[in-house]
């Protein structure tokens, strides 16, 4: 049997091995996309929604006016705002579903994918691939020893973590105007 601390490097191999794959033109893209968008709205479900709702979190600290979708509070999206999807097969029925409907309001899309081919992913006018294994998925990705999409989900966190990081930096954002950002009343 293994133990905690096996399994555990065993993931950062895992996770080392996705960051090896990842393109750099198509996040470069994606945090163009996110810099040029009057406000962003995001959706995601699962483990996978988690990590991307810590995203919105994070884009809102960076000042960029950013929704969550299952908000009760989340404003109408159209011309000028982006919808930033993920969905780690490329084929979630809601997910496709509300990506259709931003398009229809004249919103642009990306959807963050662990398999390009999904309905949703061949949808979306960009994409940025996250070639970790996902639950369900069918594309060249990183294989895990771990169950389902936790690879994924993992490596979703991690990288928008330093997409926040290296948009700030590039907006030119502290951390203490971050900081400030966040809410004050917990």
């Amino acid at each position: 049997m293994d133990t905690i601390t096996s399994g555990f490097k065993r993931a950062v191999e895992e996770l080392s091995q996705v960051a090896k794959r990842l393109d750099e033109a198509e996040i470069s893209a994606f945090m163009d996309a996110i810099v040029g968008a009057k406000r962003v709205f995001l959706i995601g479900v699962g483990r996978e929604g988690l990590s991307t709702r810590a995203f919105t979190m994070r884009l809102m600290h960076l000042g960029k006016e950013a929704h969550w979708i299952w908000d009760d509070t989340t404003p109408s999206i159209g011309p000028g705002d982006l919808l930033i999807a993920t969905s780690g097969s490329g084929s979630i029925g809601h997910i496709d579903y509300i990506h259709d409907q931003a398009v229809a309001a004249g919103a642009a899309t990306i959807v963050v994918t662990g398999d390009p081919s999904g309905t949703t992913a061949q949808k979306a006018k960009q994409r940025l691939f996250l070639p970790a294994a996902v639950f369900k998925g069918k594309a060249d990705v990183v294989p895990s020893s771990q169950p389902m999409g936790n690879l994924f989900e993992q490596a979703l966190l991690i990288l928008f973590d330093q997409i926040v990081i290296a948009l700030a930096e590039r907006m030119q954002i502290d951390r203490e105007t971050m900081v400030g950002r966040h809410r004050n009343v917990e």
